[in-house]
């Protein structure tokens, strides 16, 4: 092989680095979205990515079941594991003094994770990719994924519905799967949705 064939492979494949490195999400501000292995995806890449090997992929959205109901859900999600229930007969006052209902992180929910990918015949060193509203509790879940021993847990940064726009308060039309014109759907899919829980002892 020639000295100038083998400098223009080298120089094809750093363009090629240099393109996914393009494409791929920045580290988001917020340091709920942030994770330790730095694996994020903006939505388009989330979709492309399972549109490329859906069976070698976990696509599991964490939001509550009452969120993928009225809010709807991106299509093609193998499965809803909450990240925290919501019990909406509660309120309870925050640090700041704001009501909000009473909340509680889902403790089985690395072992769920375990059970889709046992369910799909994949591994914990296979792609898993996490969706929620807007980031937080899909960064969250991803963290506690790689701290567990996934290798390839993946966060989409700006969720379903993206973040809170700046211009038109109480508006989340900035980014996120929906505002990119992805598939999603408010289609009742019991075999999705995650049951009601039961509250551990104090709650």
């Amino acid at each position: 092989m020639t000295k100038k064939l083998i400098s223009f492979l080298m120089a094809l494949g750093f363009a090629g680095l240099m393109v996914t490195a393009a494409n791929a999400a920045e580290e988001p501000a917020k340091k709920a979205k942030q994770t330790p292995q730095k694996l994020y995806l903006t939505p388009k890449e989330a979709y492309d990515m399972i549109q490329k090997d859906p069976k070698h992929v976990l696509f599991v959205d964490v939001r509550t079941p009452a969120e993928l109901v009225f809010v709807g859900y991106a299509k093609g999600i193998d499965k809803n594991i909450p990240f925290k229930y919501i019990d909406y007969s509660k309120f309870v006052t925050t640090k700041k003094g704001k009501k909000k209902f009473a909340s509680w992180k889902n403790p089985n929910l690395v072992a769920e994770f375990d059970e889709q990918l046992k369910a799909k015949g994949l591994t914990r060193n296979d792609p898993v990719i996490v969706i929620c509203r807007s980031g937080d509790r899909s960064g969250m879940t991803a963290s506690k994924l790689y701290k567990a021993g996934f290798k390839k847990a993946y966060t989409v940064v700006t969720g379903v519905e993206g973040d809170m726009s700046k211009t038109k308060p109480h508006r989340r039309n900035v980014n996120g799967w929906k505002n990119a014109g992805l598939p999603w759907t408010y289609k009742f899919n019991a075999d999705l949705f995650y049951p009601k829980p039961t509250p551990p002892a104090g709650k």
